[in-house]
């Protein structure tokens, strides 16, 4: 219902696209966080919200941002979810310190030097926000309960939006992504922040890709994450993992479960016994030395034989899962070799096997 609801918003708004055109068409990175965290913290989902928080933290965000996240979130899907959200982030905080993480705190927001009254400031900013004229003449709800016409100037867009560690970009993305979340009921507001978005230049295909993130939380993934991997000479980038059956287990194979984080890889490596890679999320690379980088995708199932130098991890907008499968252990371990390249990594083509 919700990927309808906002397919339908997207066709009513496409002529605000075209002074958009040239924009890349996919999230970033850091926007595909600030979706997650904004969406997990409506729908009040505490579990996927603590790792959310902590993807966040892990690829750049510092604790001042995602805080302001969480507290724009209120003016959106109430205070006790804001709340929650926050007291769920001080326990994320604590177990990553816990573990020896240090996350950046970051800057505060800076003051605000413009002296006109706040329901000004707040018409003011709304405008640039919309393109809505300030001075239109009051109707609906406005008409209705002049005092929350009065709220929102205020305190939304004055005292909330005027805070610069979001871009105004940046909270209407987390605001479109709340109100994705919420679902049925909220068609309206949907209708008009996602206009606004466009306005503010995210793209008719990134309004897509952030309905398939926030209707994705609502899967289960079965493996557990696991804990992030010390620094490793072999592996370039942060990578996850959980291991499941180990060679002690006496069954002649290991079983882990592995995400990387985008941009992610492993160095050059090989198996004197093969090994063989269940693709699960996300989207990933494989290579075997001298040929073309395969694109992996969930569902793809990677045969390797013994003794095939290769590397694999994660594209550079996405992070990948995958279930590695060591093979005929009593033929030997691993051999490591020298990292992958960038001038390696980044010489995927999309002909390559898709």
């Amino acid at each position: 219902m919700r990927t309808i609801i906002l397919s339908i918003v997207i066709i009513m708004l496409s002529f605000y696209q075209s002074a958009q055109a040239q924009q890349a068409d996919i999230l970033s990175i850091r926007q595909q966080r600030i979706v997650a965290i904004a969406a997990t913290t409506a729908q009040g989902d505490l579990e996927n919200l603590k790792t959310s928080l902590a993807r966040g933290l892990d690829n750049g965000m510092t604790v001042n941002e995602i805080k302001e996240v969480l507290v724009h979130a209120y003016a959106y899907c109430g205070f006790p979810r804001s709340l929650r959200a926050l007291q769920t982030f001080m326990e994320v905080l604590d177990e990553r310190k816990a573990q020896g993480i240090t996350d950046a705190v970051g800057r505060e927001a800076s003051p605000v030097a413009d002296e006109q009254d706040k329901y000004t400031r707040g018409a003011e900013l709304l405008e640039k926000l919309s393109g809505a004229p300030a001075d239109a003449p009051k109707t609906g709800y406005a008409a209705f309960a002049p005092i929350i016409e009065q709220y929102l100037k205020e305190h939304l867009f004055c005292d909330i939006f005027e805070r610069d560690l979001l871009t105004w970009q940046e909270r209407e993305l987390a605001t479109v992504s709340i109100l994705t979340a919420m679902g049925e009921g909220v068609e309206p507001m949907l209708k008009s922040h996602s206009a606004i978005c466009l306005r503010q230049g995210i793209t008719e295909g990134q309004l897509r890709q952030m309905t398939t993130l926030v209707n994705g939380l609502d899967d289960d993934d079965p493996f557990a994450r696991g804990t992030l991997m010390p620094d490793n000479p072999n592996f370039t980038g942060k990578a996850w993992l959980q291991g499941y059956v180990t060679p002690q287990d006496g069954f002649g194979c290991t079983v882990s479960n592995v995400t990387f984080a985008p941009g992610c890889r492993n160095s050059w490596h090989s198996h004197k016994g093969g090994q063989l890679l269940l693709c699960t999320s996300g989207k990933g690379y494989y290579q075997e030395k001298g040929k073309p980088i395969q694109l992996l995708l969930p569902g793809d199932v990677v045969k390797i034989a013994p003794d095939v130098i290769h590397w694999h991890g994660a594209a550079p907008d996405s992070e990948f899962t995958h279930i590695a499968i060591g093979t005929q252990l009593d033929k030997g371990g691993v051999t490591w070799l020298e990292p992958v390249t960038d001038d390696e990594y980044n010489s995927y083509k999309e002909n390559n096997n898709r």
